[in-house]
């Protein structure tokens, strides 16, 4: 891995004390960058400890250049999952059309990235690389914080207080951290889907390989699969369905989670027998609403959003990953450019950023409920429509010859944060 340089004439005059709260990925992203430009950083996370687990995640666009210019590129590929491409099967297992992954090395990535990673090898390849110049907090949560010109007090779950020069809300989709710096008046940050998904890993079978699998039944569900090793296979159910009881599923005991799936997809048909006994099985399940998170407020003074705390794209853009480890290092960027003054550096980060953001979350609503037909005349239609456009193999040759980059958007040069050779 190449070693990065920060010129002493680079480094701020005054390093600045910055506390993160998250350490998924988006958190980590940022110390790194902070880290090795002198600022002391600190992560505090809820679980007691690293939370290195997760489904399969991937890196787009404008987030490989990111990568590689933090130097992990090459330690990243060390750690992909290689999946051919994506099938639509219908209820036989028959292929109705099929879209492979991209790896030609030229052009934009298809529905598969060709670095499709488990979230878990993802946060610790973050960890390593910042675990030795940045503090680590488990178990421990921000309780309250009040904002002054110079600084921030913070006060933690376990009563201690400390002060700090910045606060990063890198707490995920329900951050509190933006609950707190949202005005009173300010909307609803979600927008709000109908869908939501539940992911797990169960045994992988010979009906499994590494192409990744989508069946569609009646009734708006989807059954997912694709396989990341030799013994595993992830699972998952998608239903889109406005109904109060799925908007407070997340909260029920996992036990409940998984009966309520359990039954929604009980005649679903394909291979979902074998998903629900895996489901019940496994020691790894996950439930979420799928949405954006959409808001007008990014900071306050001293106080940030970094990731799906302020910008989630939501999984059907692909880019969650991708918009995390960006937003890391414009911040970076702008916070080695302003470190004098915090609220222009953040200021700025807005600026430059949310014209990348605004991009990634256009959605093409027709599509999605194309993709969750109600009733078996949808399922035909999307089959038909599918089938005939990957035969014509129209993904391929778009992906080919499509600009990397998300929306013609410039990943910005920060000398500050530049790598040496």
């Amino acid at each position: 891995m190449a070693h990065w340089k920060t010129p002493t004439d680079l480094l701020p005059m005054s390093p600045l004390k910055v506390l993160i709260c998250g350490g998924g990925c988006a958190g980590p992203a940022l110390a790194s960058w902070l880290a090795r430009s002198g600022h002391h950083v600190t992560i505090v996370e809820r679980f007691p400890a690293l939370r290195a687990s997760g489904a399969q995640i991937d890196l787009r666009a404008q987030g490989i250049e990111v990568v590689k210019r933090m130097g992990l590129l090459d330690t990243v590929r060390s750690k992909v999952v290689y999946q051919a491409g994506i099938s639509i099967v219908d209820e036989q297992n028959r292929n109705i059309a099929t879209i492979m992954a991209n790896r030609s090395g030229k052009g934009a990535q298809t529905f598969t990235s060709e670095y499709e990673i488990m979230r878990g090898d993802l946060v610790r390849i973050l960890y390593d690389a910042t675990k030795d110049n940045v503090e680590f907090i488990f178990g421990k949560t921000v309780e309250h914080f009040k904002q002054y010109d110079d600084r921030v007090e913070v006060q933690f779950s376990d009563g201690r207080t400390d002060s700090f020069d910045l606060l990063v809300g890198a707490d995920g989709q329900a951050s509190r951290i933006r609950k707190e710096i949202l005005p009173p008046d300010a909307p609803e940050p979600y927008n709000r889907l109908g869908i939501y998904l539940a992911y797990w890993f169960m045994p992988r079978t010979e009906r499994d390989s590494n192409m990744g699998k989508r069946y569609h039944s009646l009734g708006s569900r989807v059954v997912m699969s694709r396989s990341h090793s030799v013994t595993e296979t992830q699972g998952c159910f998608a239903i889109k369905d406005d109904s109060e009881e799925l908007m407070s599923l997340s909260k029920a005991p996992v036990e409940q989670q998984k009966e309520f799936w359990a039954h929604k997809f009980s005649d679903a048909g394909w291979d979902t027998a074998r998903f629900i006994e895996g489901m019940k099985a496994s020691d790894y399940f996950y439930c979420q609403e799928v949405l954006q998170v959409k808001s007008d407020t990014w900071y306050k003074n001293r106080v940030v959003l970094l990731g799906d705390a302020g910008y989630c794209p939501s999984p059907f853009t692909g880019m969650g990953t991708t918009a995390s480890f960006v937003g890391a290092y414009v911040l970076a960027g702008e916070i080695n450019r302003n470190s004098q003054n915090i609220p222009q550096a953040l200021a700025n980060y807005d600026r430059v950023l949310r014209p990348f953001v605004d991009e990634l979350q256009v959605l093409n609503r027709p599509l999605i409920r194309l993709t969750f037909p109600q009733s078996q005349l949808g399922i035909s239609i999307l089959h038909f429509i599918a089938g005939t456009i990957c035969y014509l193999r129209i993904p391929e040759l778009v992906a080919r010859f499509s600009k990397e980059d998300k929306g013609g958007w410039q990943l910005p040069d920060y000398i500050e944060l530049q790598q040496g050779q």
